[in-house]
This record gives structure tokens, sequence and C-alpha cells, in this order.
């Protein structure tokens, strides 16, 4: 939503080597509830306009808690 699909992310997925132990490191971001999210207007052009609708944090947070956790993505529901 944030990048505008400029960066995507990839599946989750493991690849545990044969030696020693394996690592996750996880990576949170929260902003506050009054927040306004959506696309960054710096990565927006002519070439690139906004893919996804801005929303607040908690009708975003509400739909991916409505959504659970089944594996897809929250973003179809932001989409123009």
């Amino acid at each position: 939503l944030i990048t505008n699909d400029k960066f995507k992310s990839v599946d989750h997925r493991v690849l545990a080597g044969r030696v020693g132990p394996r690592i996750s490191a996880a990576c949170f971001f929260t902003p506050s509830i009054a927040t306004t999210c959506g696309p960054i207007k710096e990565l927006q052009s002519d070439i690139n306009p906004p893919i996804y609708r801005e929303t607040h944090t908690t009708k975003y947070l509400a739909c991916y808690m409505a959504k659970g956790l089944d594996g897809t993505s929250a973003l179809p529901h932001f989409k123009l």
C-alpha cells in the first residue's frame, strides 16, 4: 500500500542450512490509529499513478483482522 507496488514483498519461506540453528527476525510497523495510510506521494508520477486508495489505519487493521491468517494479502481490498 505504502510503496504503491514499487517494492513487493516475497512469500515467507525458510531455507535452513545444515549447520547451526535457524534464526528468524521480525519487523513490525505500527502507525498511530489516527494515521491515514496510502501510497507515498514521492513514489507517484504521471507514469506511476496511485493504485491504492488512502485509508485510515483503523480501517486497514479491521480489514486485515476480518480477512484472517489465510496466507493472502489484504491489499486487493484497497485497490482503486
